[in-house]
């Protein structure tokens, strides 16, 4: 699970990079609104790159407890555990 949260993580940076423009560092430590400055617009741009990537669906409900940046990688990675993979 742990190899999994750093790939949150990595995708967590791309996502605020690429498509939020974010210049600077971003660590599992990082508070999302704080640290990263996230509004709920970019809240929302990260959520769903997060959830087309793993292929997961992120609630209002699991947002609430989700402050850092691990807290986001944490969710991701137990929601892609719980999801079952579809057939190919």
């Amino acid at each position: 699970m742990a190899e999994l949260e750093g790939e949150v993580v990595t995708e967590v940076r791309r996502i605020l990079g690429e498509e939020l423009e974010w210049k600077g560092s971003v660590e599992p430590s990082h508070d999302l609104l704080k640290d990263l400055q996230l509004d709920s617009l970019g809240l929302t741009v990260l959520a769903v790159g997060l959830e087309n990537r793993f292929r997961v669906k992120l609630s209002e409900e699991d947002a609430a407890g989700v402050t850092t940046v691990s807290d986001l990688a944490k969710l991701v990675s137990r929601r892609v555990a719980e999801t079952p993979e579809e057939p190919r």
